[in-house]
């Protein structure tokens, strides 16, 4: 059998026919972990958060170093991602099945408080992003990683049973007539539609509009901003979700480069809630501890989970 190396990795993430469905996210991700294992890829635990890790490659690579990995959530062994992931398929079955009445079902708490949905989705996100970390340049995966992020839950919410596609549309200037924005998002869900057109003028009642970043690093102001451009220049609310993975870099702590930092403004979040308007749902993979501490945080942000199995339902029938 053909020994995985890197070089085979990153082609798999640079294959724009790859990912047209979740079990090929399944197999990027044991494929990491075992060329992690064939190669013996140095792991490092962070001395400011023990529950965080990196790899670092080897010498033909650079000696390259991954992301900071949640080890609360990253899931390191190829039996227990494989069987995990048997468990999420199913839960996303049993989800579509019973949909608004999921979350009361007796079997969806133990999923739940084993946080299997969480743990499924930041491994084969992240493991994709361990491999851009290992390019030469940065920017050489940046933009795939995001890509294959937004990809990611979108093949996840039409799982469910509803229909989600990017789309432009072009939004009339209030007292310009014949003059439209081009406006390009990266989602919009419907529980009502079976095919969802890419480029349209209009966003539909019960239809949501979801934007997805792996981090709201420089990007949670724009979140903001759709919703209020939306709303404002189509005349009526239009529901607004943001869906980030994490919000977690490598930094510098004392005489260790492999210490922890939020990149979560939490202050900003806030600001832009007051200043501009509230959104009608944050959801992270890994949210950050002072999400679940602060009060203020809490009564916005929820973790991914949530979304799926409660507030999707409730917003798509709004």
């Amino acid at each position: 059998m053909k020994r995985i190396t890197l070089r085979d990795l990153q082609a798999s993430v640079q294959d724009k026919n790859a990912f047209a469905e979740l079990g090929d996210y399944l197999a990027i991700a044991k494929a990491l972990l075992k060329y992690l294992s064939d190669c013996n890829a140095t792991r490092i635990i962070s001395p400011t958060h023990s529950n965080y890790v990196f790899y670092q490659f080897g010498k033909e690579h650079g000696h390259k170093i991954t992301r900071p990995l949640n080890t609360d959530l990253f899931i390191e062994s190829e039996d227990v991602l494989e069987s995990g992931f048997d468990l999420f398929m199913s839960f996303l079955e049993r989800i579509k099945k019973y949909q608004e009445q999921i979350h009361k079902r007796r079997s969806t708490r133990a999923v739940l408080e084993t946080n299997t949905v969480n743990r499924i989705v930041y491994t084969v996100q992240q493991s994709i992003g361990c491999i851009g970390d290992s390019f030469e340049s940065p920017n050489q995966s940046r933009k795939r990683i995001g890509q294959l992020f937004e990809n990611l839950v979108r093949l996840i919410i039409r799982s469910v049973g509803l229909a989600c596609e990017g789309r432009t549309v072009n939004l009339p200037i209030p007292g310009h007539p014949g003059y439209e924005m081009s406006y390009e998002l990266d989602l919009v869900l419907s529980r009502n539609k079976a095919i969802i057109a890419s480029e349209t003028r209009i966003i539909g009642d019960h239809e949501i509009v979801g934007s997805v970043k792996t981090t709201s690093k420089d990007r949670i102001d724009k979140v903001f901003l759709d919703k209020y451009l939306l709303t404002k220049l189509m005349g009526k609310d239009i529901p607004v979700i943001a869906v980030f993975l994490h919000d977690v870099q490598r930094a510098v702590k004392g005489n260790s480069i492999f210490g922890i930092n939020s990149t979560f403004k939490s202050n900003h979040f806030l600001g832009y809630t007051v200043a501009l308007n509230r959104l009608d749902g944050v959801y992270y993979v890994d949210p950050r501890p002072d999400m679940i501490s602060n009060e203020r945080l809490r009564e916005q942000i929820s973790d991914f989970q949530r979304f799926l199995v409660h507030d999707l339902w409730t917003l798509s029938d709004r």
